[in-house]
């Protein structure tokens, strides 16, 4: 069957990002070219204009794209059993599981996050403040935090998901023998970080 118009901009969309996703494993965005793009695709160049407005409106979408996926599977888990220890145990296990089915742009965010254009340094910023604020949200319905200020729910949502960054980073850029330790580095930290949290009362 032949393919629409539409499926083959679709196609070529795709092909596109992969492309830069790959390229970027060896170079940040910051350093790749339009033309280094489209050759790997087999476009010429003013082709790419007809998919994105240019290279940093490209990054913005890989961000997009490598965030949207995990802020919906954290949702799902945090919709489950309000438990503290549960949480923690089950978005471990879907974080590592998506680590592993969306590598390249695990170490896409890692790499950009560092040393990427500014705008797209800025958008993976803004993408993990959206995640915090999500996680603040669901933290006012858990047991003991009703009395909570917005303040300190938010200070409690940074330190989780700065910890869900680092080891995320840390399993894309580790060998896989040394996988197991960092999760259960990672889970210490976290249970340490919400005994804490249980016994905090924010000041009027």
């Amino acid at each position: 069957m032949t393919a629409t118009r539409g499926e083959r901009k679709e196609r070529t969309r795709r092909a596109i990002l992969d492309a830069a996703l790959e390229l970027s494993d060896e170079q940040t965005m910051a350093a790749l070219s339009l033309r280094q793009v489209a050759r790997q695709v087999g476009i010429v160049p003013t082709a790419f204009y007809r998919h994105f407005a240019s290279l940093d409106d490209l990054g913005l979408a890989l961000v997009e794209e490598s965030f949207v996926s995990l802020r919906s599977m954290m949702r799902e888990v945090r919709r489950g059993d309000p438990a503290f220890d549960k949480v923690i145990d089950r978005s471990l296990d879907v974080l590592v599981e998506h680590v592993h089915a969306q590598r390249a742009h695990f170490g896409f965010i890692a790499r950009e996050r560092a040393a990427g254009p500014p705008v797209v340094r800025e958008e993976i910023r803004h993408q993990i403040e959206l995640f915090e604020r999500e996680l603040a949200t669901d933290l006012a319905r858990l047991p003991g935090t009703d009395a909570w200020s917005s303040e300190d729910l938010h200070v409690l949502a940074n330190l989780i998901v700065t910890s869900v960054v680092s080891t995320a980073e840390q399993i894309i850029s580790a060998r896989p023998d040394a996988e197991a330790r960092i999760v259960s580095r990672a889970r210490t930290q976290l249970r340490m970080v919400l005994i804490g949290a249980l016994n905090w009362q924010s000041r009027g």
